[in-house]
């Protein structure tokens, strides 16, 4: 197992650490829902740096992302980012990732930790266009600073404008006296807040100055585990849960990020499947009666069929109920439609419902 730079950092917190995606990560410190309400309700700091890095460069660089990424990376201008996925040739997916144009021919590909190899090998073998390639997953590390407090509490540490970042925006600028880092705006919690990309030699630097900015506000680290209730509760997918390699774009609903005015990797058939709609497709649902829906619970109908999967569930800490998702065939998958959630000998009625399911007044 790898240990990201802050490990010991963390232990000294009295991190409970488990394996994950080939790290030995934080996956809890004071209670998962007393992280979740953190972040709900002032700011947390995630450290994950085992998140990859990829930097892709040179005059070919956007022809090799247009070529395996399902979104319009042309659109993007310097200093915006962008959530999209590589499709792999069977309608399953290889990753989703997001994309920062950082110079005028340089491109950072962030992608999922469990997949760095498998995404590096992909994009390597495809890239017949000669874009540069580098790996920077091993040198850098990122921490994401969430929730409503966040702008506020981090801002006296840089001279860069928090506030003025937009969703899915970013800036390259000083911050807790460490020059040239990435500030970005692609938030996975729904409480607002940002990312910080620096080396790793500069992480616990970082680490010190933000917990102590921090602290007048209840700044508290945040575990893997309130991570997955935050984005749950959003609706956001995980990949190895909702997506894998084989479960489409378009069956997942991530067709807002699927762009048929370019030809990407199995985009033919990705947009036939979008004109004949999909089989099946992922549909969030809350459930009626007291119950926690759990990764690979099956989903039946009323008659007792089986109809589908639950790929993420949990207890809501915001919501005080289940919540998860799940692929159910397409005839059952209408809004309000009423499913049964197969928790032991249980079938728990639930309903399906429009995303997120946490609705919050910040836009990001």
């Amino acid at each position: 197992m790898k240990q990201i730079s802050l490990h010991q950092t963390h232990l000294d917190l009295g991190a409970k650490m488990v394996p994950f995606a080939g790290y030995m990560m934080p996956v809890q410190y004071a209670g998962v829902n007393q992280e979740h309400q953190t972040v709900r309700e002032s700011v947390g700091v995630f450290d994950v740096s085992h998140m990859g890095e990829f930097l892709a460069e040179g005059p070919n660089a956007l022809d090799l992302i247009q070529s395996l990424c399902s979104n319009d990376a042309s659109k993007l201008e310097i200093g915006m980012a962008q959530y999209s996925c590589m499709p792999n040739e069977t309608s399953g997916i290889v990753d989703d990732l997001i994309i920062y144009r950082v110079k005028e021919e340089t491109y950072l590909l962030v992608v999922n930790a469990s997949n760095i190899d498998k995404d590096w090998n992909w994009i390597s073998e495809r890239n017949t266009v000669g874009a540069t390639l580098k790996n920077l997953s091993d040198d850098y590390s990122l921490l994401a600073i969430q929730g409503p407090k966040a702008v506020e509490a981090m801002s006296p540490l840089s001279s860069v404008d928090l506030a003025g970042i937009k969703y899915y925006n970013f800036v390259v600028g000083d911050f807790a006296g460490i020059e040239h880092v990435i500030i970005s705006a692609t938030g996975y919690t729904g409480s607002g807040g940002f990312e910080i990309y620096c080396k790793n030699t500069e992480v616990k630097q970082v680490w010190d100055a933000v917990f102590e900015a921090g602290a007048p506000y209840g700044i508290a680290p945040i575990g893997l585990a309130a991570r997955d209730t935050l984005r749950l509760e959003m609706g956001y997918c995980l990949y190895g849960n909702d997506l894998n390699d084989h479960t489409s774009p378009i069956e997942a609903g991530l067709g807002w990020i699927t762009k048929f005015n370019k030809t990407f990797t199995n985009s033919e058939s990705l947009l036939a499947e979008k004109t004949n709609g999909p089989k099946r497709k992922l549909v969030a649902f809350e459930l009626e009666d007291r119950g926690v829906p759990r990764h690979d619970y099956i989903i039946v109908n009323a008659a007792g069929k089986e109809i589908g999967i639950v790929t993420s569930g949990t207890m809501a800490p915001s919501l005080n109920k289940g919540i998860g998702m799940g692929y159910v065939i397409s005839e059952e998958s209408e809004f309000g439609n009423t499913i049964y959630i197969q928790i032991r000998k249980n079938q728990i009625p639930a309903t399906v419902v429009k995303l997120p399911f946490y609705k919050s007044n910040l836009k990001n």
